[in-house]
């Protein structure tokens, strides 16, 4: 499919570019998909939670009561968990929740992220561009000029691009990723996909290998 190329004010420049059908055009793999963005997602928890057990409790081990006799339920330690203040029984505990995934499934659900955006008209080419300053406003001006400044964005460059990255990392609907740090999770979570001229090639490279 072909793709106009715009400059940073949104005008067009009259070229075109080719969008590779083999990344930007496949029938997309939903379960691929989902177990990338369930990895994802997975491997962002810390995994830290922690409550204690009636071995941890701080606390007297004296038999509270004297076993028969009192007409209630007999009890011998005031950590136990029916009582208040006293441990957890089967609480959470600490625990990794990454887990790993095939390199050609996750390259599948890569593309198949694309190929949706690509369908649903939501991927932008614009030439390359640079700041000469980081700035937030200078941002927000070509945010504004390609009219997805009320829009969740997420700008990909070919290569890294200290200027572009610090003035875009105040706003909260933009993000910017170099080619070879895509996602399946933030290329759907993204209402438009910008693309920088320079970074087709090295995408449709990852992609494809």
């Amino acid at each position: 499919m072909e793709v106009s190329v715009l400059d940073i004010q949104g005008k067009d420049t009259g070229r075109k570019v080719e969008l590779s059908d083999a990344v930007y055009g496949i029938e997309p793999n939903n379960h691929a998909v989902y177990l990338d963005v369930k990895q994802f997602l997975a491997n962002k928890r810390q995994g830290t939670h922690k409550a204690k057990e009636r071995a941890e409790i701080s606390g007297s081990t004296r038999k509270i009561k004297k076993q028969k006799g009192t007409g209630t339920a007999r009890a011998g330690s005031i950590k136990s968990p029916i009582f208040r203040g006293g441990g957890r029984v089967f609480g959470p505990r600490p625990k990794d929740y990454s887990f790993k995934l095939n390199k050609n499934l996750k390259k599948l659900a890569r593309k198949s992220a694309l190929s949706i955006q690509a369908k649903e008209s939501n991927i932008i080419v614009v030439e390359d561009f640079n700041f000469e300053t980081p700035r937030t406003k200078s941002f927000t001006a070509v945010l504004a000029a390609l009219g997805i400044e009320n829009k969740k964005c997420l700008f990909v460059l070919a290569e890294s691009n200290n200027n572009v990255y610090l003035s875009s990392r105040n706003l909260k609907r933009s993000k910017t990723v170099i080619n070879s740090g895509l996602s399946t999770y933030e290329l759907l979570n993204a209402n438009k996909v910008v693309l920088s001229e320079s970074s087709l090639e090295g995408i449709e490279i990852n992609l494809s290998k």
